[in-house]
Parts: C-alpha cells; structure tokens; sequence
C-alpha cells in the first residue's frame, strides 16, 4: 500500500482530533438534557477511543508508518486525554458535583503531570540517546482504565437507574481510584526504566 501524508491510520489521527472538541462541546451544550445529555457524549467519547486503539495497528500491520503519523498520533492522544479529563472536570463543577470535582481534580492533576513527565523524558531519551521510548503494558493499561473510567463516570446515572441500590457515584469514586493508581504506576514504571539513559550531569 502507498504510503501518503492522509492514509488511513493518519486519517484515523486527524478524526480523533476533531471528535476531541465534538465529544466537548456536546458535554457542555447538553449537560441539562436527561440521559441523553450523558449518553452522546460518551458515544462520541467511544468513537474517539476507538480511532486511538485502530491507527497504530493498521499503520504497523500494513507498513503505513509515516513522519506525519509519528507527529499527529501522541499529539491526538494528548489532546483526547488532557481534553476530556479538564472538560469532565469542568462538566462536574457545572452540574453541581462539587464533592466529586473535588476529588476529580487530584486525577487529572496526576494525569497531566504525569503526561508532562513521561513527554519531556521521550523527548529527551530519543534526542540524546536515540532511544524509542515505547509504550509499555503499564502504559496500556492505564490509557483504558482512562478510557473505560470516562464513559463509566459519564454514565453513571444510568447504572443507578438500572441499579437503585448502587450508592451514589460509587462507581464513579472506584474508577477514579483505577484511573489513578494505573496513571502513578505506568509513570513510575516509564521513569524508572528509562531515567538511567539520561545524564543528569549534562
């Protein structure tokens, strides 16, 4: 297959950015809409996902690797990770979820500096040493506990629906405590195996 600045994994790339804002502005402008105003988001939420986990196995799989790719693929997984957790965040202040917002805060405070972190060291390890910092199974996993946490917590409402005994955002204070422990874990693990290939004294 040709390889082109638009081939399919690319595509998929560009497509995750643009869902990114969607997936926000339909947060916001429905948030006083019963269940619905829950479920598009998270539909879209979804859709943006799924573009994460296609492109890079359609760009390996059939040898589609461009420089195009490698630029846009970790900034739309930034944009759709940093973007959704901030507009989460905002969305809970502005339904009222101020309890829940104050502890959303501290995840997406660990997410950000932990992106920040694992970011500057990539950069830095592939500059100096040539080394390709790849993703690790910690790294994985903790891009789905984010992933599966966002439209749990979304949709919460609905499994109290179809659950009334389910305390309130029970769910939602478990998959915050996921998404935290495999956000801390995954950084640590990422420093801790390439920290030894940076020269602290250069």
């Amino acid at each position: 297959m040709k390889k082109s600045a638009l081939n399919l994994p690319n595509t998929l790339s560009l497509i995750r950015v643009i869902l990114v804002p969607a997936f926000v502005a339909s947060l916001f402008i429905m948030r006083d809409v019963y269940i619905w105003g829950r479920i598009v988001p998270a539909i879209i939420f979804i859709l943006t996902a799924l573009t994460d986990m296609l492109d890079g196995k359609i760009a390996r799989k059939y040898n589609l690797v461009t420089d195009f790719g490698k630029f846009i693929d970790p900034l739309a997984d930034k944009f759709m990770v940093i973007g959704s957790q901030i507009a989460l965040l905002v969305y809970m202040i502005l339904i009222g979820e101020k309890t829940l917002a104050l502890v959303f805060v501290w995840v997406v405070l660990l997410i950000l500096f932990r992106e920040l972190a694992v970011t500057s060291m990539r950069l830095v390890v592939a500059g100096k040493s040539g080394i390709v910092v790849a993703a690790s199974f910690f790294g994985k996993l903790k891009t789905v506990s984010q992933m599966v946490g966002t439209v749990i917590i979304l949709l919460e409402p609905l499994f109290i629906e179809l659950i009334p005994w389910l305390s309130n955002h029970l769910v939602a204070y478990i998959c915050m405590g996921i998404m935290a422990f495999t956000t801390l874990f995954s950084g640590i693990d990422y420093l801790r195996t390439y920290l030894p290939h940076i020269d602290t004294n250069k």
